[in-house]
Order: C-alpha cells, then structure tokens, then sequence
C-alpha cells in the first residue's frame, strides 16, 4: 500500500529523522510511538504528501486514498454541522444532481427511439449504478450515525459551525474523514477533543475499519484498543514491533535488556581472548592457539546497544498549604447561557485531601462546572469556598493563553513573584526547556512544549486544589506518567477532567458524572465507574424488557454460573501451568548458561573446547530469547484472559 524507503529528514544541522523504512500494509493499525518533537506529525505530513522528505522517497500505490486529520487546522464557519458534513459525500451529491436532471429530461423527451435518447438511458443507467455503489440511498443516515457517535446531538444538526468551539468543529473534521472511508487514516492525536463515549465509539469504528491506521496519540487505552502494531521513533531511527502498545513496552524494556546482557557477554569474551592473547603471545606453545584467537576476534561482529532518548521532565507540585475540613461546597447551583441550561440545582461537596474526576459527554458542564469553581464565571445558587482554600487552574485551551511574542523565560519570569524568580532557569530545566530553548517564542513551540510550559507556571506558587481541565492532550507518554506519578504524590485537593482512563486509574478514588444538567457522584476509580455503567444500561435494558425471572429460570442459570466458573478456573490453571513451564525452561537455560561462564573462567582450554563452549553458549542464548518472547506471550495472554473476565 505504502513503501517508505531510506526516508531522511534535516532542519539544518539538525537530523529529526534518519534513514527510515518500513511498509504500511493493508488492514493494518499502527501506533506511532515517541517523545514530543520526536518526528511523528512529520512522518504522518510525509506519507499524506504534504511535506518533501530531505532524502529518501514514499511510493504509494495508485488506487490508495489517504484521510488525514492533523493536529490542528483551519474548518470552515460559513455553514451548518449537517451541510458540512455531508460536504464528504461531494460525488455521491454530485450524481444525486444529475440524476434529477436525467430523470427529468426523460420525462420531458418524446423521441424515445432515437440514439441521443438511449444514450441518455443508458448514461442514466450508469450513474444510478454508481450512486448505489457508493452508499446513496444511506448516505445521510451513515452521516447522522457518525455524527452521533462522535457525541453531537440530533437537535443540533442545523446549528451553524461558527457557534462551535475549536474542539466540537475538529470533530466535524474527523467525522468527514471518517465518511470517506478512504484505504489509509492518518490521525494525528484523534482523542484530544473526544469523552470517553465517543473514544469508545472511535474504538469500535477504527477497530472494524476495512483499510488501514496509522495513528499518533498518547492514550494508552485507545492504542490497546486499535493498533496491532507498534513503530516507536527515538532519536531518529525506528523500531518497528508487531504488537498494540502495552506488549511494546514490555518487549521494548525486554529488547534493551537482552541488547545490554548480550553486549556485557561479548564484552567479557573479548576481554578475555585478549587477556589470553596477551599473556601467552610469546609461548611458543601456545603459538597455535593465539593466532587462533586472533583471527576469532577478527572474525566477531561487534554488538551495540541502541541508544536511548532518556530525557524527561522533573516534576514535583510543591507542599499544599492547610486548608479547612471542606474545600468547596455548593447547593441548587445552576448556570446557563441565553436559552442553554447547562446545569441545574446542583449540590456538591468536595474535602480537603479528596482526589475526584469529572467525566461525561462534552458540552454536560464540566469546564463550565471548573471555571465557576475559580471564580471566572457567575452563576445561580451559593459556591462556598473552604478556609484557606488557594487553586491553580489548569485550562484545557492552556496553549492557546500563552502570549506567542513572548519567549519561554520571559513567559515565567512575567508571573513569577518573590525569591522564585531566581530559580526560573533550573524550573524550565527540570520541564526540558534548556539552553537557547528558553529564549524560543511561544509560537514556535510544540503543543507538548506548551503544555510543559503551562505546567511550570503551576510550580510557581503552592496551592492546595488543583483544578486541571485536560492537563495531558499534548503531552508524550513519558511526561505523562510523571505528571500522572506527581498527582499521585500531590498532598493537596485534586479535580482533574479528563478523557484519557489510564491517566485517570490509580489518581482519583471518585468520579462525578456530568450528565443532563446534573452531577451524579460514583465511590471508586474510572475503571470502577465504567464498569457500574455498563451494568446501568443492562439494568435500563431489562426494566424495559419488564421481563419477570421464575424459579426454574433462576436454577438454570445458577447452573450456568456454576459451569462457566469451573470452566473459568480449569482455563486459568492451564494458561498458568503454561507460564510457570516457560520459567522453569528459562531459569534452566540461564543455570547452563552460567555454568559454561564459570568453566571458561576457571582453567585453560584447548580451541576446540573453548569453540564448543562458545557455540554452546550461543545456541542457549538464542533458545534464551526465543522462550523469553514465549514468556512475554504467555503473560499477556492472562492479562487477556483476566481482563475479559473482568478480573
């Protein structure tokens, strides 16, 4: 489908990426992987042909079609949400046109023997074909399904775009080039702007998608979900691994581990065949066998360990002052703008030291609900603040606030007050901002560098709530999960919306639910919360169904229960039994292994012997890896299992 070959890209003296090369198959889902400003927006610009690699070529089959969603981009504001997505359907609505007008020149034509006639019939024929072909007679049903899956409301088809904020119209964008269904999606950070609902929906859609992906994002859940593949860029190269994200990590650290094992090994060996070239290199008696060791060093290809992009942010959210028993707390608060309601007698209470999310479809109050709890925005009903109580504010349009003529230092140095001041370079430091880099404009900057940026100004003065609407769109998977480490070890109140459920699981112990106008409280995790939901709907399904379960019914399916558990349990067992054979064979492997490290330390040898032990040792270290990478497989597939069963 896509071949990239020795692919180079160079910003002056500066290589972003290094001779690449890889294929992009049909049917598969690939997870670009790397740090911000690793490479991927421009890997994905490349093969859309938006953007000239600096050596190197993209040969793309002739019948490919390619949907890319970049990161940002300018929508259109002269029309309503429907009229621009139906825009996608261009030549289905073109031939829906001249259709009408086929058909209505036959109407109106007598001359029904004539060839212009039949050659009308026949034309009219053709693109008749052609409309059904391409899905005309649903075309606008698919467009409403996809619209709703991406979280718009029916009754808000005819709203004109311009009323939209940024993120609503990249859905629209998203839902166009979903629409086209075209051989290869490009996507570059799709969920920034979705709920959970609708990244579930995209899940699904992705998932059974009849082309290919190859997507960029930094949530963890959605790349498990979709993508079979997994090509990581660090420092310019590519490691290009057959499975969805969280196997990478582990095969990736496996990788590293068994590079470096090897490495040290090799390292040894030569050491000591030089050792033995040294000591006996002038004893005629062992002549023979250090020319023999000479031409073994010769002969060995020297391993390398590749290297690492190792740097990462340094974050530490400083002691929260004191504040009183509760923090915030509101009663029959509502707030609505023109005719929206958005919330509706709304009670709420949140203690001090709580860790809370707020989660629902967007456009139910959540950023709304946070900028009142700042004091940004006037509402009904009474918003009592606790004793003592300091917030700093997290926006989700955090990147679009910074000043862009100011550069990184002057950005800080504008609000930082009192003795920090003189410690602005060593913050920017810890946040990755080193060097020229702090006198780089705002507007230079990556998504991810602004969100670093904005995370600094947090650290410039101690407070005790946190309220951070989105805090990780922009951000890579390492900065991620130091953020995620340092909320985890903050000592203050916590209020995080987010969308992103592995950022979330482990942070908070509550979930509030926005939903019609009102807040629901949920005790537990996300995970927690999404499963309670799921029972909800089947609960919503059978009072429905109204359906009444008699006693014969309730033995048949406590037997069914019984049935399903022991089959349960023998499959753990087996799978278990699996895993504990392939630890045995490893740490039997390992003790050989060991023992021919202390026969070659312990005496000399004749070459023979010392080829046999070499030959031996590298066929153990190969039947290593192999039972390794069994191992890996095996865990996985309990995690599967588990997770499936809902363990």
């Amino acid at each position: 489908m896509v071949s990239i070959q020795d692919l180079s890209v160079s910003f002056g003296s500066f290589d972003l990426l290094t001779g690449i090369s890889f294929l992009i198959n049909d049917r598969d889902r690939i997870g670009l992987a790397g740090r911000n400003g690793s490479g991927k927006s421009t890997l994905l610009r490349i093969i859309a042909g938006l953007q000239s690699p600096s050596s190197g070529k993209v040969d793309r089959s002739d019948e490919i079609t390619i949907g890319y969603l970049p990161q940002q981009m300018k929508v259109d504001d002269s029309t309503t949400i429907i009229n621009e997505v139906i825009s996608a359907f261009s030549e289905l609505t073109g031939l829906a046109k001249e259709i009408e007008k086929c058909s209505l020149e036959i109407t109106e034509r007598t001359d029904y023997n004539s060839s212009e006639y039949l050659k009308l019939c026949d034309h009219l024929t053709l693109i008749e074909e052609r409309y059904h072909i391409l899905g005309g007679s649903n075309y606008l049903a698919e467009a409403e399904k996809t619209l709703t899956g991406l979280g718009f409301d029916r009754k808000d088809f005819d709203r004109p775009t311009r009323e939209l904020s940024g993120g609503w119209r990249m859905r629209i964008e998203l839902a166009k080039i979903l629409l086209k269904k075209p051989s290869l999606f490009l996507l570059d950070e799709p969920t920034n702007h979705l709920d959970i609902e609708s990244i579930q929906w995209l899940e699904t859609f992705l998932s059974d998608y009849s082309g290919a992906v190859v997507l960029v994002s930094h949530d963890r859940a959605f790349l498990d979900a979709v993508t079979t593949r997994t090509i990581e860029i660090s420092l310019g190269k590519i490691y290009d691994y057959r499975v969805p994200w969280s196997e990478f990590v582990v095969l990736r650290k496996e990788r590293r581990e068994q590079q470096t094992a090897a490495y040290r090994n090799q390292q040894k060996m030569i050491d000591d065949t030089e050792r033995f070239i040294e000591r006996f290199r002038y004893k005629a008696t062992k002549a023979v066998q250090v020319q023999s060791k000479i031409k073994q060093l010769n002969k060995i290809e020297r391993l390398e360990v590749d290297e690492e992009d190792t740097s990462q942010i340094n974050l530490r959210f400083p002691p929260a002052p004191r504040s009183g028993t509760t923090v915030a707390e509101a009663s029959g608060l509502s707030i609505s703008f023109g005719s929206l309601s958005v919330l509706d007698n709304v009670d709420f209470k949140i203690h001090r030291g709580d860790k809370v999310a707020f989660v629902g479809r967007n456009g139910e109050g959540k950023t709304t609900f946070s900028r009142i709890l700042i004091g940004e925005l006037e509402h009904r009903g009474t918003l009592k603040k606790g004793h003592n109580v300091r917030t700093g504010y997290f926006a989700q349009n955090q990147d679009e606030l910074l000043n862009e003529n100011m550069t990184v230092f002057e950005t800080i140095d504008h609000v930082a007050k009192g003795e920090i001041r003189s410690k602005i370079r060593d913050m920017l430091g810890a946040f990755l901002f080193r060097g020229d880099d702090i006198d780089k404009k705002v507007k230079v900057l990556s998504g991810g560098e602004r969100s670093r940026l904005a995370l600094v100004k947090l650290l410039l003065e101690p407070y005790n709530l946190l309220v951070l609407d989105e805090p990780t769109n922009h951000l890579d998977m390492r900065s991620k999960d130091i953020l995620k480490q340092a909320l985890v070890n903050y000592d203050g109140t916590l209020i995080i919306v987010s969308h992103d459920r592995d950022f979330l699981n482990g942070i908070t112990e509550r979930v509030y639910e926005f939903r019609n106008q009102k807040i629901k409280e949920h005790i537990g995790g996300i995970y927690d919360f999404l499963r309670k939901k799921k029972i909800e709907n089947l609960k919503e399904l059978e009072r429905r169904d109204n359906r009444k379960v008699s006693v014969e019914e309730n033995v048949s399916l406590n037997k069914q229960k019984y049935l399903e558990k022991k089959e349960y349990e023998r499959n753990l067992r087996k799978l278990k039994r699996r895993l504990e054979e392939s630890e045995n064979e490893i740490e039997r492997i390992e003790d050989e292994m060991s023992d021919i490290d202390r026969a070659l330390n312990s005496a000399d040898h004749s070459s023979a012997e010392t080829n046999n032990y070499y030959s031996r040792y590298q066929k153990l270290k190969e039947d290593h890896n192999r039972e390794m990478e069994k191992w890996a497989q095996y865990n996985h597939d309990i995690e599967v299992f588990l997770e499936n069963n809902n363990l």
